[in-house]
């Protein structure tokens, strides 16, 4: 790898387009009265960014891809707080993954376990803050009665939930496939990149 800092950046492109590709193309929308929710494969990419790229780049690279995602398939008015969101996502996963050891040669779990455990952290706070922000948005920033603000926060939890189990359960598995391989092709970002 001759320049580690345009493959870091060349990694985090293709990460946020897949968080794109994964909202934008794979999602079943689930319309809320005048609004939507959805069921989606973005936050899979979102975690995978954190745990191959380390926080800050795998969050910007799931922030970046699912703003992009909402802005273009009928969720501009959420942009912002995926935005925030999704950041958070992958600040919080990479930041487990750094604990445990996850961008070292010799983590403290074993690698599936360590990446199961972070991604299960930023889903976590995902489930909590994704319909609490949601809430608070549609009421001080919307404008949406508070009334109704509530009822698209419990549709909301309940398609978070499902949203990170996927995650939890897809992102740990796509990361125990490809961790070897890159590793083998030396396609890795080091520990100094992360």
């Amino acid at each position: 790898m001759k320049n580690p800092r345009i493959y870091r950046l060349t990694v985090a492109a293709l990460f946020a387009a897949l968080c794109y590709i994964g909202f934008a193309v794979f999602k079943i929308d689930i319309p809320v009265g005048e609004s939507k929710t959805a069921f989606h494969l973005g936050n899979v990419f979102c975690v995978l960014a954190a745990l191959f790229l380390g926080p800050v780049w795998g969050g910007l690279s799931g922030a970046v891809g699912m703003t992009i995602a909402d802005l273009t398939s009928g969720y501009a008015t959420s942009a912002p707080k995926t935005f925030l969101l999704k950041l958070c996502i992958g600040l919080i996963a990479g930041l487990t993954a750094k604990a445990l050891g996850l961008y070292e040669e010799k983590p403290r779990l074993p690698r599936p376990a360590a990446a199961a455990i972070s991604t299960a952290v930023g889903m976590i706070f995902n489930v909590v803050a994704d319909p609490l922000v949601g809430y608070f948005y549609k009421m001080y920033i919307l404008s949406i009665p508070q009334d109704a603000a509530q009822i698209w926060a419990k549709i909301g939890a309940l398609t978070t939930a499902v949203n990170a189990v996927v995650a939890i359960l897809v992102g740990t598995v796509l990361y125990a496939a490809l961790y070897p391989a890159l590793k083998r092709s030396h396609l890795l970002p080091t520990a100094r990149q992360t």
